[in-house]
Formats: C-alpha cells, sequence, structure tokens
C-alpha cells in the first residue's frame, strides 16, 4: 500500500485507488527522483494484549520521568552509546517519558511523541549495555505503554528491520508486527 499527497501521486501519474504493479510503480519513482530511506518494521499491541497490559502493575522502580529527573537523564545518556541515541531518540523533553532505575541509578529509558494530528504515539527506548536482558526495557516500554493507552493513544514500535535485539524487545513487550514501512527520503 502506498500513501501519497495529492502532489505526489499527480507526478507518479496514479489516478484515484488504482492498483499498479510493484515494478511499474518503481519505475515511475524512479524516473521523477524519488527515492526512500531503510524500511523500518512497525508494531502495535493487539487489543487483547492491551487490555492485558492494562491490568499489570509496575514496581516503584519504573516511572514517568519529569523535568526533576534531568539530571539522572543526563548521566544515563552520557553512559548510553552514541548509535543507541541516534537510532532510539529518547528524549526527556518528549511527551511521554519512563525509566527504569537499580539503587537509584536510571538503567533504562523511553520516550513517545505523538505524530501531529493522530492519535498514534511513536516510541524510543535504551537500556544502558551492562543491563541488558534483564527485562528492564521491557518492563519500561510496558508500563509507558500502559500509560500511554490510558491517555487514549496508540502506542507503535518501529525498528530497523537489521536491529534483531529491537525487535525481539518489541515481540518480548507484547507488540505484533505489521509491517515493513518506507519512507521517502527528502534529504533532511
Amino acid at each position: 500500500m502506498l500513501s501519497v499527497s495529492l502532489e505526489r501521486a499527480r507526478e507518479l501519474e496514479l489516478v484515484g485507488e488504482e492498483r499498479v504493479d510493484p515494478a511499474d510503480l518503481s519505475a515511475r519513482m524512479e524516473r521523477v527522483g524519488i527515492s526512500f530511506n531503510d524500511p523500518d518494521h512497525l508494531f502495535y499491541l493487539a487489543l487483547e494484549g492491551q487490555a492485558v497490559l492494562l491490568s499489570e502493575s509496575f514496581g516503584a522502580e519504573t516511572r514517568q520521568l519529569t523535568a526533576a529527573d534531568a539530571s539522572v537523564f543526563e548521566d544515563f545518556a552520557s553512559e548510553a552509546p552514541e548509535e543507541d541515541l541516534d537510532e532510539a531518540f529518547v528524549e526527556l523533553d518528549h511527551w511521554l517519558v519512563f525509566g527504569t532505575f537499580i539503587d537509584d541509578r536510571l538503567v533504562s529509558a523511553a520516550s513517545m511523541y505523538p505524530w501531529s494530528g493522530t492519535r498514534l504515539a511513536d516510541l524510543g527506548v535504551i537500556t544502558l549495555p551492562a543491563f541488558r536482558g534483564r527485562g528492564l526495557g521491557r518492563v519500561t516500554v510496558r508500563a509507558m505503554s500502559a500509560e500511554a493507552l490510558r491517555r487514549g493513544y496508540e502506542p507503535q514500535y518501529r525498528c530497523q528491520l537489521d536491529n534483531a535485539a529491537s525487535v525481539a524487545l518489541a515481540l518480548a513487550s507484547g507488540f505484533t508486527r505489521l509491517g515493513a514501512w518506507e519512507v521517502i527520503d527528502t534529504g533532511e
């Protein structure tokens, strides 16, 4: 399925809900100079999974982060691998931010931001390397996703196709793969 603006549809000579052979569509896109970013997996919580999630309770070590947590978040970010910070896009000033602590140290953090004009909340998560494999990312994602659901938002988990650890975390957190998603590369 392809979703494009009316302007792009005209540029690609697409009419209405026309069915186009994928090879023909690729040729049209190449002809007008459209290229794509690398595809992402797209995961959502099934309705039955949402109900289970909303009934869960999470320990005191996992909680919502606020501006008052700036110093602990800064310490966390200074320890996180640069690649994780770039790919996961976890920020303290996002719409919803959760963290999991061990001995008052932030070791896993996740954040969400709603997509403009939608009830979808895109999420990212980082767990410090020394603390991976303990389920801390899972509990952080689940606690934050439960709060997003309570606020009327649909959690959305995206990750690159080759990020096996993130795919495993999405599945362990109760998400189901909907498909792959490719976005036009705007050069920005």
